[in-house]
C-alpha cells in the first residue's frame, strides 16, 4: 500500500510549485529592481514569534506575497551586476529534488546517492575545465571558501616541505611563508588569506592596463611560497598570462593557485580558451558553479591537483564518523555537514554537455561585445578590452557615472553596479545569465542612451 504524504504536504508542494512558476513567468518583464512599496511591505514579515502554530499554506502565501515582489530579478535576463548568474532550468529542478531528498552527504553512509553524485560531478567539472585527470576537490559555499580551502592546502603543503606541520604545531613560530598576488587580486583572495591565518600578501606584482600581472622582472622567492594568479579580472574579465608566470613560480618552488570564480570557465570554451592557456599547470583552482555554468547559489568549487594533499588538510576523524568509500565528501572541504551540491552540478553539466557549455559561455561573450559596441557608438567610453563577459563603462566623470547609475538602477530596465577601476568611477556590466538575449542587450543599450 502506497503511503501518503503528511496531511497538507502534497497541496503545499503544489502551491509552492505554482507560485515559483508564476514568479519565473514574470521575471523577464518586471522591473529588475523592486519598487519602494515592495520593499516597505517586507515589514509584514517582521512579526514576533507566535505562541500558536501557523498553517504552512499561510506561511507560504505570506512569504510569496511579501517577499517575492521585493526580490532583485537576478534570475531574469537583464540583471548585469556582480557577475551573478541565473540558474538554468536543470539547476532549479535538481535543487527542488535535492531539497526534498534533504541529504547530508558528509559521508557515503549518510547518503550513497549524494556522495556518489558529488564524486561524479567533480570529475565532470575537471573534464569540462580541461584540468589534469585525478584532480581532487569538493563543493563549498562559494569562491571565497573555495579559495580558502585551496590556500589552506597550499599553506600546509608548503610548510610541510619546510619541515613544519600546521595540523600539529599551528602557525605560531612557523617558517615565513611568502604570498604573491597581482595588484588587482580579488577581495575574496585577500579574505581567504586572512581567514586561514596568512594575513596580507607579501608581494604584489604590477599589472597592465587590463589588470593582468606583468610577466617580467619577476622577483626571486626564498623559502615556502604561494603565488596567486587570476582567471577573470573582476572588472575587465582578463586573465593573467599563465604560461610564463607558472614557469617562473615553479622554478622558485612555489605553489600556484588560480582564483577563477568565473574566468576559469573560459577554458571550457574553445573559442575563448586562448586566454586561459596554461592554466592546467597550476596546483589548485577555485571557481563558482553559480556564476558559470549557472547552478543555483551556494556552489563554490575547490580543486587541487593532488587529491591527497587536499585531504590531508581537510580530513577530520572521530569514532562515530565511519566512512566506507575511498572518497568521502567531508574529507575534502572545511564542512562536515553539507548539502548535495554535486547533484545539481551533475544535472547542469549533463543537460548542457560539452558543446552546450561552450556555446553558453561564448554567447555571453558575444552579448557583452554587443553591449560594449552599442554604448561606444553613443560616444560613451568603454574602458576595457571585452575579452569575456565584463564591460567597464566610464560616463566621463565620477559625478556623471553616479548619476547614470542612479537613473539606470531606478528605471528597472536593467541593473549594473558601480566600480572604481584605474582610479576612475565606472559602471561594471556583467553578462552571466543563460537567458539573456540580444533583445535584452539592446534594451539595456537603449536605456543607457535614454537615461544618461
Amino acid at each position: 500500500m502506497e503511503r501518503e504524504l503528511a496531511p497538507g504536504y502534497d497541496a503545499l508542494l503544489e502551491n509552492a510549485a505554482s507560485r515559483a512558476r508564476r514568479y519565473l513567468l514574470g521575471i523577464g518583464d518586471r522591473a529588475v529592481v523592486p519598487g519602494p512599496e515592495a520593499v516597505a511591505a517586507l515589514a509584514a514579515l517582521d512579526a514576533p514569534l507566535g505562541d500558536r502554530p501557523m498553517d504552512p499554506q499561510d506561511v507560504l502565501a505570506l512569504l510569496d506575497e511579501r517577499a517575492s515582489p521585493a526580490t532583485m530579478a537576478t534570475a531574469g535576463p537583464r540583471y548585469f551586476g556582480f557577475v551573478n548568474g541565473g540558474a538554468l532550468p536543470a539547476a532549479v529542478a535538481a535543487s527542488w529534488l535535492t531539497s526534498a531528498w534533504d541529504q547530508n552527504i558528509a559521508l557515503s553512509v549518510m547518503s550513497p546517492a549524494g556522495a556518489k553524485l558529488d564524486h561524479i560531478a567533480l570529475r565532470l567539472v575537471v573534464d569540462a575545465l580541461r584540468l589534469p585527470e585525478g584532480t581532487g576537490g569538493g563543493f563549498v559555499g562559494g569562491a571565497t571558501i573555495a579559495n580558502a580551502t585551496c590556500l589552506a592546502a597550499a599553506r600546509d603543503a608548503q610548510l610541510a616541505a619546510a619541515g613544519w606541520s600546521v595540523a600539529m604545531q599551528g602557525l605560531a613560530g612557523a617558517p615565513p611563508l611568502a604570498v604573491v598576488v597581482g595588484g588587482e587580486v580579488h577581495a575574496s583572495v585577500r579574505k581567504a588569506l586572512a581567514f586561514i591565518g596568512l594575513g596580507a600578501p607579501t608581494i604584489e606584482l604590477p599589472v597592465d592596463a587590463q589588470g593582468r600581472i606583468v610577466a617580467s622582472d619577476l622577483p626571486r622567492l626564498s623559502g615556502p611560497a604561494i603565488v596567486c594568479l587570476q582567471a577573470g579580472n573582476v572588472n575587465s574579465g582578463a586573465s593573467d598570462p599563465f604560461v610564463p608566470l607558472i614557469e617562473w613560480a615553479q622554478r622558485e618552488g612555489a605553489w600556484v593557485h588560480i582564483d577563477g570564480a568565473f574566468g576559469l570557465w573560459a577554458n571550457a570554451c574553445p573559442a575563448l580558451a586562448e586566454q586561459t592557456k596554461g592554466v592546467e599547470r597550476a596546483d589548485s583552482w577555485a571557481t563558482d558553479g553559480h556564476k558559470w555554468p549557472n547552478t543555483t547559489y551556494d556552489c563554490g568549487i575547490a580543486l587541487v591537483r593532488e587529491a591527497h594533499v587536499l585531504r590531508r588538510s581537510m580530513e577530520a576523524s572521530a569514532a562515530y564518523l565511519v566512512g566506507h568509500e575511498a572518497r568521502e565528501p567531508s574529507h575534502f572541504t572545511p564542512q562536515m555537514s553539507q548539502r548535495a551540491r554535486g547533484a545539481e552540478v551533475w544535472a547542469v553539466l549533463r543537460s548542457l554537455g560539452r558543446e552546450g557549455l561552450a556555446e553558453m559561455i561564448e554567447r555571453m561573450h558575444r552579448l557583452a561585445v554587443r553591449f560594449a559596441d552599442g554604448v561606444r557608438a553613443e560616444g560613451i567610453n568603454v574602458m576595457n578590452d571585452v575579452v569575456l563577459n565584463q564591460v567597464v563603462v566610464d560616463f566621463g566623470s565620477a559625478a556623471a557615472t553616479d548619476r547614470a547609475l542612479e537613473r539606470i538602477q531606478a528605471s528597472g530596465e536593467f541593473w549594473a553596479g558601480g566600480t572604481v577601476w584605474k582610479g576612475i568611477r565606472a559602471m561594471r556590466f556583467s553578462v552571466s545569465n543563460w537567458s539573456t538575449t540580444e533583445a535584452d542587450i539592446d534594451r539595456a543599450r537603449r536605456a543607457v542612451s535614454d537615461l544618461v
